[in-house]
């Protein structure tokens, strides 16, 4: 049993304004596996004047990037040295496969040293030559520190949605207060005291688990710079009005419906063995996932059929065993809301090629759903433009490229997605026609150098390396 019966606020461990602790939940069997204290709003405003008065004082702000580099790699060592516990701590709450969630440190400490780089490099106070030679005035650009950020992450991917936002506002001189969802108590409680190591000064930051009545006190809260929020794209609506009344800076990583686009020339086998790990990670509980499978009618029951044996073939069931690749559902509530989905798609009339809405036998006691695929799926139906968060594919035919690109783009999403084909030049010319903010070509992995973000409504802003970086500065020019 861990127990955090205090909240780290201004970088230390201090009594909660209420003493009661929440218990945080198994998804596997529902069994209490710790307890947490939570944050209300004399805690947010307790995290927020410490923060301010951190940034006045400037100890944070006016230190030298390069020192403040050196402070977040001891940061990202520390983590590196836990990798193995963070794993452990995110299967346990979250109900990830542990496969997934060890496969994912790794990318910790890329995503961590791209944004390190992109911090050393930087132009922190650059001299623009005049762009008249006659004229005496020069421009000095500054890149500040926005002020307080209040970061806001979702519970399906914690550590990462967490690093994705302090790293790089902290880089820039920011004070931060991280507000982390209920259900990631345990693992974001081990980040904390993983920050209580590496020297930052006190009042930079804070980690505050805490409800969506509290953590919307502290999006609105008139001494926060800037909102930087990943979650959902209602959430994100409501923080941008938000945001906008009060003209805080704003930066969204909302939801997505992305699409697989399998071309004509693809290797089928090879391209359905990739969407095991693109369209299923995390149980399906991920932004990015390829759930909507295009394929061309002319080898669509080949890739019906290749997915069918894909999804019957995965094993369902306790996140800490190794052989498992797809574990319960968060909550209970994720749990119904997945199998609701499984049945709208049953009654739009989907064809059900594997799955269904029952829970799978033998693990009635968590929050088990049965890994789904439709087929003969149009893309108006319910199940291919709202995002379900879970193991729910479907697959929808398309006549020629130029329909294939239309089915992608016809959503509101444009998070990410994917391309396959035998000629990598090919799928990349397709892959520019797709209005997301990320696309991979067979498969390929994240890059963290370049921006991630999405169009439409699947955010603003953009993350990772320089691009995300900056979105913690503000531009200052000085004439002489």
């Amino acid at each position: 049993m861990i127990v955090y019966d205090r909240l780290f606020i201004a970088g230390a461990w201090t009594e909660p304004s209420e003493a009661a602790l929440l218990d945080i939940r198994s998804p596997h069997d529902r069994t209490v596996i710790g307890r947490a204290a939570q944050a209300r709003r004399a805690d947010v405003d307790r995290a927020v004047a410490a923060a301010r008065a951190a940034f006045v004082e400037g100890t944070w702000r006016d230190t030298p990037p390069l020192e403040r580099v050196a402070v977040l790699r001891r940061f990202n060592a520390l983590r590196e040295r836990q990798a193995e516990r963070i794993a452990a701590l995110i299967a346990a709450e979250n109900g990830s496969a542990g496969w997934f969630t060890r496969a994912g440190q790794p990318g910790l400490t890329r995503q961590a040293n791209a944004y390190l780089k992109a911090a050393e490099e930087f132009g922190w106070e650059e001299t623009l030559p005049p762009s008249d030679p006659a004229s005496p005035v020069r421009s000095v650009v500054r890149r500040e520190a926005v002020g307080v950020v209040a970061a806001v992450i979702p519970w399906n991917s914690p550590f990462s949605s967490a690093t994705t936002k302090i790293i790089p506002a902290l880089l820039a001189g920011n004070s931060v207060v991280l507000k982390v969802s209920p259900e990631n108590s345990l693992s974001m409680g081990l980040l904390a005291d993983l920050l209580a190591q590496v020297g930052l000064p006190a009042g930079v930051i804070s980690v505050l688990p805490a409800d969506r009545e509290t953590s919307e006190y502290l999006i609105s809260h008139p001494e926060v710079d800037k909102i930087a929020f990943t979650g959902s794209t209602p959430a994100g609506r409501r923080i941008a009005a938000i945001a906008g009344e009060q003209l805080k800076r704003v930066s969204l990583e909302l939801g997505g419906k992305s699409a697989a686009v399998i071309l004509a020339d693809a290797d089928i086998h090879r391209a359905v063995q990739g969407l095991k790990f693109s369209s299923l990670l995390n149980n399906g509980e991920s932004c990015i996932a390829q759930t909507r499978v295009l394929a061309p009618r002319s080898r669509y029951e080949e890739v019906v059929a290749e997915l069918k044996v894909l999804v019957e073939s995965l094993k369902v069931g306790d996140p800490a065993d190794p052989d498992t690749f797809i574990g319960p559902m968060i909550r209970p509530d994720q749990q119904e809301r997945v199998r609701r989905y499984i049945a709208i798609g049953i009654e739009e009339g989907a064809r059900l090629v594997t799955g269904g809405p029952e829970v799978p036998a033998g693990l009635e006691g968590g929050n088990y759903v049965t890994p789904t695929l439709f087929a003969d799926v149009d893309n108006a139906m319910r199940i291919a433009q709202e995002e379900i968060f879970g193991p729910v594919l479907v697959v929808i035919p398309y006549e020629d490229e130029d329909d294939a690109v239309r089915i992608a783009n016809d959503s509101e999403y444009g998070l990410s997605g994917g391309v396959w084909s035998a000629d990598e030049e090919h799928a990349l010319a397709v892959a520019r026609r797709i209005r997301t903010g990320t696309v991979t070509v067979n498969g390929a992995g994240v890059g963290f150098d370049g921006p991630f973000g999405g169009f439409k409504a699947s955010g603003i802003g953009r993350e990772f390396g320089a691009v995300g970086l900056g979105t913690y500065t503000e531009y200052k020019t000085i004439t002489l």
